[in-house]
């Protein structure tokens, strides 16, 4: 007699869910500090990381942000390929500003608002490696920062309506959406 697995050739399709760290909300409000009170750190580090933190901004976003992009009146700005202007908090928005009078000392032409060494004589972004490495003194990567805004907004509110606002495809938005349930939002029985 001879037995065979019929389950041998096949295999368990993986779940698309989203499988990044996310910050927990004490590291979320110490980066806030970090990047809102102390002067030490770096405009660029800030900028970055508050837009990612706050308004789930992508490096590329970043990167790409000129100053034609700024409305200094209604105190927003065009980020990446979103549908409206994200209107900016005021914390955000003086972090933007440190980021200008930064760049305002390079005396440059160049349109983005961030201006490295390598491209204050040129009109080219920053580079996608010096992106990468912007916020490495605060020890979190850019993607991990705007990952958990992601994951938040896709969870309390409706990942189509998320989508719109930045512009995504809804079923990219769909990966974010956690795979448990928080008991604090269950009706007690």
């Amino acid at each position: 007699m001879l037995l065979v697995d019929p389950t041998r050739e096949l295999g368990a399709k993986e779940t698309n869910g989203f499988r990044g760290q996310t910050l927990a909300l004490d590291q979320q409000r110490e980066l806030f500090r970090r990047w809102t009170t102390d002067k030490h750190v770096h405009p660029h580090e800030a900028v970055m990381g508050m837009l990612a933190l706050l308004h789930g901004a992508s490096s590329s976003e970043v990167r790409m942000l000129r100053i034609d992009d700024i409305d200094q009146q209604a105190h927003t700005v065009r980020l990446g390929k979103r549908p409206h202007h994200v209107p900016l908090d005021p914390a955000s928005w003086a972090v933007l500003q440190r980021c200008l009078a930064h760049r305002e000392a390079w005396r440059t032409d160049n349109p983005h608002v961030m201006v490295t060494k390598g491209t204050k004589a040129g009109r080219s972004p920053a580079s996608t490696a010096y992106l990468s490495h912007v916020l490495d003194d605060c020890g979190f990567p850019p993607r991990m920062i705007r990952s958990t805004r992601l994951v938040d907004l896709v969870n309390t509110m409706d990942p189509k309506l998320v989508a719109a606002a930045f512009g995504m495809d809804p079923q990219a938005t769909l990966i974010y959406l956690a795979d448990h349930v928080d008991p604090g939002r269950l009706p007690d029985r």
